[in-house]
């Protein structure tokens, strides 16, 4: 039974395998209405993210998907990537073909201003995956666009987790923290899916064994990304699992429910040698600073186990 669109979203990536997965679901929801995915350069350059993005559209069947390619750099800083947890394609695990669907012609930055301008104000939720580049380069080039947003939701930072690719930073903030200041500072009701709860949603041997009895194409290229990528986090955490990451970004607006966090302050640091690209999470409210962010804490992991799924299964 299919449901009537409830989201209007574009959603922002840098594909790796935890991002492919998040695209999988979202092609998958009839309740999500993709206006267009939109490219940047993270776990893996900007040539291989656009590219890593179209092959995951036409693996889910869904070629009319409007892709566009965005920044190849942070705003002001050396592009860092994570091809030691990724593999040089991003998407190690699984061989795909290279895409036949073609890249559209105009930047992903004048494609979110133009959307965002275009459809009615408070209609369009933004879903980021990756560093915040695009989004604060769209925020720079139009400001009038940050009141039109209805939320951004996003995958980045950490709190009581501590940092990834830092001891105090989550690797999509730190990638361009310089982005994440803007977007914070940016008056866009944001939802935060940190490293706090992402951890807490760890690929158990359970829970991947019903990826694994899935049809080919989708089962094979599931199991293989999720086997791939979880191998980093269980040498690094000592976990049966991984943590899944940029799907809690789709499951929370198709199940909301499956989490909870409270509405706090969140600045990015941009001046410390130790603690750049740290989430300053005011978490226990001891600053008078505006409430700008929700940050998750808890999740039903079963629920989210569950929902990734259903919805991957649908394919």
């Amino acid at each position: 039974m299919s449901k009537t669109v409830t989201h209007d979203i574009i959603i922002d990536t840098d594909p790796g395998q935890d991002d492919a997965i998040a695209l999988l679901m979202a092609l998958a929801s009839p309740e999500l209405n993709i206006l267009g995915i939109t490219a940047v350069a993270g776990n893996v350059p900007l040539e291989l993210t656009q590219k890593n993005v179209r092959k995951i559209c036409e693996l889910a069947k869904k070629p009319e998907t409007k892709v566009f390619a965005g920044a190849d750099a942070p705003m002001k800083r050396q592009l860092v990537t994570a091809e030691h947890v990724h593999g040089a394609t991003g998407l190690n695990g699984v061989e795909l073909p290279d895409p036949e669907m073609p890249l559209q012609s105009q930047h992903a930055v004048d494609f979110i201003v133009e959307m965002l301008l275009s459809q009615p104000a408070g209609s369009v939720t933004l879903c980021t995956l990756g560093p915040l580049t695009n989004i604060a380069l769209a925020l720079e080039k139009a400001p009038q666009i940050a009141p039109r947003v209805k939320e951004l939701v996003m995958m980045g930072g950490g709190l009581f987790e501590g940092g990834n690719i830092t001891p105090s930073a989550e690797f999509n903030i730190y990638v361009d923290a310089d982005a994440a200041k803007i977007v914070f500072d940016s008056g866009i009701p944001i939802v935060v899916m940190p490293l706090d709860v992402t951890h807490k949603a760890l690929t158990t041997a359970k829970r991947l064994e019903g990826f694994g009895k899935l049809e080919a194409p989708i089962g094979p290229a599931s199991i293989g990304w999720l086997e791939y990528f979880e191998r980093f986090d269980e040498e690094k955490y000592g976990t049966d699992g991984g943590p899944l990451h940029d799907p809690n970004v789709i499951a929370y607006l198709l199940k909301p429910e499956l989490y909870s966090g409270r509405h706090i302050n969140v600045d990015i640091e941009l001046n410390s040698e130790l603690t750049f690209g740290m989430t300053v999470a005011d978490y226990w409210h001891v600053t008078d600073k505006p409430k700008n962010a929700v940050w998750m804490t808890k999740v039903d992991a079963d629920g989210f186990f569950d929902l990734v799924l259903e919805r991957v299964a649908r394919l």
